[in-house]
């Protein structure tokens, strides 16, 4: 009667165990992903100037290729480079060359830094729409950004102090002003910043600062620029011309305060992030640059 009893608790025990051996050799969706078609991420990290941009790239590309997703962060210029270096991203933008410093770490780190050109930019001199001057040579803006000119009167404006904005030193677009503009690219030069410049984290902090401060000088990714801000005329020296940055300046080489903007990956791409490089730099990609207010690499 005992041996029965067992017999019986046993066959009712079997139908549970069965089920749960079914349910624990189930393969999880996530681990799969075979239903939804998914091949890989792609992170990429780097440049503010750029990340507007790329956030497009991304949202575009998806939607032709909804088997990848592209995760898009901001940054700076350095902290897309050093995520480089340290194996953390697949793409990293930037808004200025890797320095040689930059390159010798990667490579101390066993990776070889590879450059892509993705579009163009002109960094724009903007100032309070109510400003009074409508253009400034690269030396002028030197003298301002470095101390030696203070006051609006010196430059042929009004009798107000100027009040100097500048992106933040990690930033790549405050590295390109400071070699190419501060400095007016020459390489012994080592003019700094002046200490009361206000260093801004983002590109639409410089903006909003300006909007509400008529004292106020700033720079900024022409991608950036919006009606409500006036942008100044830009010339080598006094002689001329002075020219206001656009597509058509940055192409012909007549606007003086332009640069490429660019993509980095740790050795020679492959596979889906080839082919992602491949599209960006495609005619279709670089409407979008257009479209934002870059200039394309493809006309």
């Amino acid at each position: 009667m005992r041996q029965q009893s067992h017999s019986r608790s046993w066959m009712t025990l079997l139908p549970i165990i069965v089920c749960l051996f079914l349910i624990s050799c189930t393969p999880r969706e996530s681990e799969t992903n075979v239903d939804d078609g998914f091949i890989g991420d792609i992170e990429n990290k780097g440049s503010d100037t750029i990340v507007n941009l790329a956030l497009a790239w991304a949202e575009a590309y998806q939607e032709i290729h909804p088997e990848i997703r592209i995760s898009v962060t901001g940054g700076g210029s350095g902290t897309g480079i050093a995520a480089l270096i340290n194996g953390t991203v697949d793409i990293a933008n930037a808004s200025r060359q890797i320095k040689s410093e930059e390159r010798k770490n990667a490579e101390d780190n066993g990776i070889e830094p590879v450059e892509f050109v993705v579009a163009r930019d002109a960094i724009a001199i903007i100032v309070h729409i109510e400003n009074p001057i409508d253009q400034l040579t690269i030396d002028q803006i030197s003298a301002i950004y470095s101390g030696e000119i203070t006051n609006w009167k010196e430059v042929g404006g009004e009798d107000r102090p100027i009040v100097k904005l500048s992106r933040e030193t990690n930033s790549g677009t405050h590295v390109y002003f400071l070699e190419n503009v501060l400095r007016k690219g020459e390489k012994d030069n080592k003019t700094l910043f002046s200490m009361d410049t206000l260093l801004l984290p983002s590109s639409e902090g410089i903006s909003a600062e300006i909007r509400q401060n008529p004292n106020a000088i700033g720079y900024d990714g022409l991608g950036y620029v919006t009606e409500d801000l006036k942008v100044i005329a830009v010339s080598q020296d006094q002689t001329g011309p002075f020219i206001l940055p656009s597509a058509s300046s940055v192409n012909n080489g007549k606007y003086p305060i332009a640069r490429d903007l660019y993509m980095y990956t740790a050795g020679e791409p492959q596979g889906m992030i080839l082919e992602y490089l491949d599209w960006i730099r495609s005619p279709e990609a670089q409407l979008i640059v257009t479209e934002l207010g870059f200039v394309p690499i493809t006309q």
